[in-house]
Order: structure tokens, then sequence, then C-alpha cells
């Protein structure tokens, strides 16, 4: 299962690319993400560094592993996400320059196994929300930045 959305924004590319790849900053816009820590000594994104996030929904809170796997700033940040050693799913970013800003797309794709979606039959109605909470919270934080 593929889902995606995208939305304009008022801000160059760069300042867009520099916030969505920022882990200290994910959490912020996220209905789910509660943050991440670089691990296994990576101080930022960068192709191949892995970082631990952080989740909760409802009473429920869990701590992912992820691998960033496309970085190529100010383009595409991608990264894929694992659950105690099991995939879990695609994360992709694609940020496109426009004659008033940038267009962000993001892209969310399950690779969970059978026994996790058993756990979670609500899954893709709630990442469809989330994807485009996470954009429109982007969107404002882009542009506030941008105002005087």
């Amino acid at each position: 299962m593929d889902l995606t959305d995208s939305i304009d924004i008022a801000a160059p590319a760069a300042d867009v690319f520099a916030r969505v790849s920022d882990l200290s900053t994910m959490g912020a816009r996220s209905p789910e993400n509660t943050g991440g820590a670089w691990i296994d000594g990576a101080s930022g994104a960068a192709l191949g560094a892995r970082f631990r996030g952080t989740n909760a929904r409802g009473d429920d809170t869990w701590a992912t592993i992820a691998e960033v796997v496309a970085y190529e700033p100010p383009r595409r940040f991608h990264f894929v996400v694992t659950y105690e050693g099991e995939p879990v799913s695609r994360w992709e970013y694609e940020i496109e320059p426009t004659a008033s800003g940038c267009r962000v797309t993001e892209r969310w794709r399950d690779d969970r196994g059978p026994a996790l979606k058993d756990e979670d039959d609500d899954r893709a109605t709630f990442t469809v929300s989330s994807i485009r909470a996470t954009l429109e919270g982007l969107r404002a934080e882009c542009e506030a930045a941008q105002r005087p």
C-alpha cells in the first residue's frame, strides 16, 4: 500500500528541505511522531545515517529505527523504518521548486508483514490524515519563518 499527498509552500526549497530532514522539529508537525535522535555516531541527516524515532498514538508509545536511503538536498529525503528488526514502512519527501516557492510530496509505503498489520487495521485511514496534518504543519512553519 502506498499513500501520497502534496502541498505548495511559499518558501525556498532549501529552507523546506532543512526542516523536513531535521529530527528535532519532526515531532512538532506529526500527529504520531514525537521526535527522534541520530544513532550509531550520526549527527545529522546523511545517506546511510540511522535514527531512533519515537512515536505515540493514544496510550501507545513505541520507538523505531530508521535509515536514510536517499539524501539529496534540497530535493529528496527518504528513510526506511523498522520495528524490532522487522520492516515497517518507507517515508519519502520530494521537494520541487515552483514559481512561488516549492511543492512538497510526502509518500508512505506500508512494508509491514501480516503480524504487524493485524495489530493495526486502521493504519491506512490514520496515515492519510497524518500525512495531510504533517504537510499543513510544515507549510505553516515554513511560511511563518518567511514573514518579517
